[in-house]
């Protein structure tokens, strides 16, 4: 009976990833960019439903130093997933990206954050996950930041790529970043065979080698490889 049914979740993990391979539509990279704010590392931290799918995707992608789960959004005794998990703490479920600039730029981190690691156009959502947790935001570290990520946004709607308006939030600058607990890092690559993790977020790392082969790495770099959550 284990067996039958462990056959029956994997049938249907590859069923939904050839689905979402499918339904993926390639948007252009943003029109302009500000150059790199230092000769140093930058960080992006970003909002998109579970923070175990959007991390899994930037551990996919050269220029990336570290991924790190986490909450933003809220006060640090609220930094629970329990309590986050409520949907009352004004945190949201989100990823701490380090990246080299020189590597990689902002603009291809907003370009594969918008493509494939979520959907910016379902409000306070993403795929079965619901509340403002799992809301679609983007905290600029930056004033330069800010800047590319709204004409970004204003970019793609007038396009008119997504059927439905851009709905992720970019307002609040220098957000406090609080990681999340231990097993919550490195999750999908932990759990590969977990049916939430088959089924919603192995899509989206297959997505991102098909889409952007440029800035696609075999090997993930993990929290634990990177040096923690604070590398």
């Amino acid at each position: 009976m284990k067996r039958t049914v462990l056959l029956l979740a994997s049938a249907l993990a590859l069923a939904s990833l050839a689905a979402h391979a499918e339904s993926v539509v390639p948007i252009p990279p943003p029109a302009a960019e500000a150059p790199a704010q230092s000769a140093g590392l930058e960080t992006a931290l970003l909002a998109g439903g579970c923070f175990w799918g959007i991390q899994a995707v930037y551990q996919h992608v050269r220029g990336v130093k570290n991924a790190v789960s986490g909450y933003a959004g809220g006060t640090q005794k609220d930094a629970v997933y329990e309590t986050v998990s409520l949907g009352r703490t004004g945190h949201a479920e989100s990823v701490r990206v380090t990246f080299d600039p020189r590597e990689i730029s902002y603009g291809k981190i907003l370009q594969i954050y918008f493509s494939v690691a979520h959907d910016p156009t379902q409000l306070n959502r993403q795929g079965p996950d619901a509340g403002p947790q799992y809301r679609s935001e983007i905290f600029p570290q930056s004033e330069a930041q800010q800047k590319i990520a709204k004409d970004y946004i204003t970019q793609l709607d007038k396009t008119r790529i997504f059927k439905r308006p851009i709905v992720t939030k970019i307002d609040t600058m220098k957000t406090p970043f609080f990681a999340a607990e231990a097993y919550h890092q490195d999750y999908a690559i932990k759990h590969p065979w977990q049916p939430y993790i088959a089924i919603n977020d192995a899509p989206k790392v297959e997505n991102l080698k098909k889409m952007f082969p440029d800035v696609w790495r075999d090997q993930p770099v993990t929290v634990a490889e990177a040096g923690g959550i604070g590398g």
